[in-house]
Order: structure tokens, then sequence, then C-alpha cells
């Protein structure tokens, strides 16, 4: 199962405690991670193997749509900031929009990312 993870930068340091409490999971070998690349980048810090887009400014938003589009990405866990401003605003609809287009479940806070995991964890 491929699980994209992209989080805002307000949002990152969540991203890493939320992938370090769930590493029994998310470090299988039927789990592949995928990110946007800083928050790629702080994963593969934390010790996961993580494949790196680019940026989600830089189009790292879409290139995860297009995986998702594709069928290669089953879920979507997407921290967002809501008490911050984004620039790129639209890239982040457009992820959501392909998401429910194509089914695919996202979660954009913790608490919903957890919900969705421990949904599938038997199943991994």
């Amino acid at each position: 199962m491929e699980i994209a993870i992209i989080s805002h930068d307000g949002k990152k340091v969540d991203m890493v405690q939320f992938l370090n409490k769930n590493k029994d999971i998310l470090s299988r070998e039927s789990v592949q991670l995928i990110a946007t690349g800083t928050t790629g980048g702080r994963a593969e810090q934390a010790g996961f193997k993580v494949m790196r887009m680019l940026s989600g400014p830089i189009g790292g938003d879409a290139q995860i749509a297009a995986r998702v589009a594709e069928g290669k990405t089953n879920m979507v866990f997407f921290f967002k900031d809501p008490l911050s401003s984004h620039p790129h605003e639209p890239d982040v609809s457009m992820l959501v929009r392909v998401c429910d287009v194509h089914n695919v479940p996202l979660a954009t806070n913790e608490a919903t990312a957890q919900l969705l995991l421990d949904a599938i964890a038997t199943r991994l």
C-alpha cells in the first residue's frame, strides 16, 4: 500500500511524531511511503524509507495528485496548518479534489490519519 505524507511547515513536527508513533505499521514491507520534498526529508531523518517528490509549493502536491489519479497512491495523510495562509493553496485544493474524484482516503489531521491507519493495520 502506497501512503503519501505531506505537511505544511507548522505541522512537520506533528507529522514526524505521528510517523514515530506508528512506526511498527508504517515500516512494514507492505507499506511504501511517498512524500513531498521537505516532509520526506524529515521522515528520512527519523529513520523512514521514503520516496521523495518535489517540495509542495514547486510541484510535489501535483506529483502526488498524479499518483492518486494513476491508482498508485492508496491513501494520503496531509497535515494542513489551518492557521496559516499558503500561497500554493490551489495545489492543495487540486489534491483534495483528485482524492475525492478517485475515492482515495485523505486525512488532513492526526486524529483522522490515526483512524485510517488503525482501520487498515490488520490488513497490511
